[in-house]
């Protein structure tokens, strides 16, 4: 049976979450490490901004008067507004069962945390169309639509993730809030939320802690994947990379506040060895 890594990090800070993220992906696709699975949280609530998101979405004055840190992730998507979550990292090579694109391995992933939710009680469904309307195409919010191959609680979204390709592999991030801070997400976002599920105050969520989740997604993997996860840490390697990122990207104000980074160079994958 195939060998996968999975990574618990805690909670950590906006920057160097994003940080160790790529370097993850890196190693992976350079054939250092296995396909891994991260778990972490966020220390303090944060802002993340998709790759090719205007910084003009949110209101970075509130955020900065606020102490609210703003981060651009690697991957795609709209913002969200990181608190009171679980959220995820996948990276892989392009192989085996993710040769065959970016939809389908994101509808494999997806079917992995569609059985997960499953076995915690969730009545969840994964949409079959994509949603059409002014939100899906104007809302700066990712949890304020939901499309194709996304997983959705009674039609509102419950899980929100994105994904970035390279021409060796791939690496999806995602977020699946256990509570919403409306007020904080209205000043971050200057619009009202809407759509949003409250996992802590639903019948089927109240006597499952983080950890159950978490075992819960663990499990999924394995029996989608036919795999095994064995606990891991971040290498040396990747957590010497990923002190390099933090300080080249993700601390630098060029990065995160800048849309679509045309001049943007990447660590080449040797960098990584």
């Amino acid at each position: 049976m195939r060998q996968w890594r999975l990574i618990d990090s805690g909670e950590g800070d906006a920057f160097f979450n994003m940080a160790i993220d790529e370097a993850i992906a890196l190693t992976v696709m350079n054939g250092a490490n296995p396909p891994t699975l991260r778990f972490y949280g966020w220390r303090i609530p944060s802002v993340s901004l998709g790759y090719f998101q205007r910084i003009d979405d949110i209101d970075l004055a509130y955020c900065i008067e606020c102490n609210v840190p703003v981060v651009r992730r690697p991957t795609g998507g709209r913002a969200i507004l990181h608190g009171d979550e679980l959220t995820y990292s996948f990276s892989a090579q392009n192989s085996d069962e993710f040769s065959r694109g970016l939809r389908e391995t994101y509808n494999l992933i997806g079917n992995a945390f569609f059985s997960a939710f499953q076995m915690v009680g969730l009545d969840v469904e994964m949409m079959a169309k994509r949603q059409k309307g002014s939100m899906l195409t104007r809302s700066p919010l990712c949890f304020n639509s939901t499309s194709l191959g996304e997983i959705s609680l009674k039609g509102i979204k419950l899980l929100g993730s994105a994904q970035r390709r390279w021409r060796e592999g791939f690496l999806q991030q995602g977020s699946i809030p256990y509570s919403i801070d409306e007020g904080m997400m209205h000043a971050v976002f200057k619009v009202s939320p809407q759509n949003l599920i409250n996992l802590k105050g639903l019948n089927s969520f109240i006597n499952l802690n983080k950890e159950a989740l978490k075992s819960a997604i663990t499990e999924a993997f394995e029996k989608t994947f036919n795999v095994r996860l064995l606990l891991s840490h971040p290498s040396r390697k990747e957590t010497l990379l990923a002190e390099r990122l933090l300080e080249e990207k993700y601390l630098r104000p060029e990065w995160n506040l800048s849309r679509g980074h045309q001049g943007e160079t990447f660590l080449m994958l040797n960098d990584s060895k």
